[in-house]
């Protein structure tokens, strides 16, 4: 299927110009960590082929965990033809593994960093190394002024345990703040917006619930399929539906669970990987109950915010679907250890069912729900500040430390216990260093971004109850 596309003739103009009538979108987590994933090139290397040649044509592709160049030159060298322009976006110590693909120019790009992402501590998760934030593309379809689609590509914090026990659950709730936002200042521009990527969060989670109620945007897989899974089937909100666990297809088809799909072999035991890598082949019907599959990729469409003038047209979402289940032909590994989700978006003479101009439609965050952010910044600055505190108490006690062993050294019998002192001192003063400057620069500048978290909630709050005491 190709783009369709509507003939205007401008008043006044001699050649035709072609808008398209439809859009097609596709967001995929690609897993392409250097030194990790395994069979990075190759892995990537295919899914440029089967981009090349996917049915839709995608139009519009944000990729995520694309981190090296390497793998990002494969997969546009691949899709030039259909995708001919391209960014790779660089982002903190190790690359921010985001990228957008549009077969339309893109006419200006910026890479947002989040605030607050990870801890420098947590080096073996990596979040904070790799610089995670909102790879921002516009782009123009059309030759109006109008004719622009904003397109914001994220991977979001991870999660490490489950909500509300999740101990990064405030770092994500601070990175879907920030990209609402942006989306919220596209739409206000009078942009078709689009949020792209791997939100690391469930249907209906916090981070979920303040972005569909902040930014003038819904999410794509629920407005076809408003009844779909809200998490695994032990998840307890899913527990209270009371529903039998789902098949692997049906939670591709119905629910857009497009990881920890029992499908995806990367999320086979390593045993059994080791049995496929070795050349064994293992197939796994798709009727097999699937119940820890999940969705975390998403695509977010939205218009205008605050439209007060009818349009001509309008955009709808059309279709939408998890893709890219298919193996690689020689490894029969799956491409990625997530699957892609696509979804087509097309102009329509209706009001359209996504866009959220009319008051009707409006669905901002109730008043406690402001709260409950607030009570989860206000815990996580006491726990901040406690951890600032403790590491520039043990940066002091280093030094006290450092210096009695330096002082013993002056009455040691042996050599060899001198060394041990001095070894003692080095190392003891090396970690309080390192101790103190996260303690003195990064805790310092993590609360700075959390009382600018706090301040924009709170302040979000007041314009809410201001909105309800001024409703008849």
């Amino acid at each position: 299927m190709t783009t369709s596309a509507e003939e205007v003739k401008p008043m006044g103009a001699e050649t035709e110009q072609f808008i398209p009538s439809t859009i097609n979108i596709l967001t995929y987590n690609v897993f392409g960590l250097k030194f990790i994933a395994g069979y990075r090139r190759e892995r990537l290397s295919e899914i440029g082929r089967r981009l090349a040649a996917h049915s839709p044509v995608p139009e519009i592709v944000a990729l995520q965990e694309c981190w090296t160049q390497e793998d990002y030159q494969s997969i546009h060298h691949q899709t030039k033809h259909i995708l001919p322009f391209a960014k790779f976006y660089y982002s903190g110590i190790f690359g921010g593994g985001l990228a957008i693909l549009s077969k339309w120019p893109i006419i200006e790009s910026s890479m947002f960093r989040y605030p607050l992402n990870g801890r420098p501590t947590a080096f073996w998760r990596g979040d904070w190394y790799v610089g995670k934030g909102v790879a921002c593309a516009k782009i123009r379809y059309g030759s109006a002024v109008q004719d622009v689609v904003e397109v914001f590509c994220t991977h979001l914090h991870a999660p490490y345990e489950s909500e509300p026990h999740d101990s990064y659950i405030c770092h994500r709730t601070a990175q879907a703040w920030e990209i609402a936002k942006l989306m919220t200042g596209a739409a206000e521009r009078g942009h078709l917006v689009l949020g792209l990527g791997d939100f690391n969060m469930l249907p209906l989670s916090f981070a979920h619930r303040l972005i569909e109620g902040h930014a003038p945007v819904r999410d794509a897989w629920r407005i076809l399929h408003p009844d779909s899974s809200i998490g695994t089937s032990t998840h307890p909100e899913e527990k209270k539906r009371k529903r039998v666990v789902p098949t692997a297809a049906f939670n591709i088809t119905e629910n857009g669970a497009a990881s920890d799909n029992v499908l995806n072999t990367f999320r086979w035991p390593k045993s059994r990987q080791k049995r496929l890598f070795k050349g064994e082949s293992i197939t796994v019907d798709d009727s097999t109950p699937d119940p820890n599959a999940k969705r975390l990729d998403y695509i977010f469409v939205g218009e205008e915010r605050h439209l007060r003038v009818a349009k001509s047209t309008r955009w709808e979402v059309r279709s939408v679907n998890v893709a890219m289940t298919e193996r690689h032909p020689t490894l029969g590994c799956s491409l990625s250890d997530h699957f892609a989700v696509e979804a087509t978006i097309s102009r329509s003479s209706s009001n359209g069912t996504f866009v959220r101009g009319d008051e009707t439609s409006q669905n901002s965050p109730e008043i406690p729900f402001y709260d409950s952010v607030l009570a989860m910044i206000s815990t996580y600055i006491v726990r901040e500040r406690w951890q600032r505190k403790s590491r520039l108490a043990h940066f002091l006690l280093s030094v006290f430390v450092s210096i009695a062993c330096l002082v013993a050294v002056w009455w040691s019998p042996r050599n060899f216990a001198s060394f041990i002192l001095m070894l003692v001192s080095t190392l003891n003063l090396s970690a309080g260093v390192i101790d103190g400057l996260i303690g003195g620069l990064f805790v310092g500048s993590e609360l700075r971004a959390l009382k600018e978290f706090q301040w924009e909630i709170f302040n979000a709050k007041g314009l809410a109850e201001a909105g309800n005491l001024n409703d008849p």
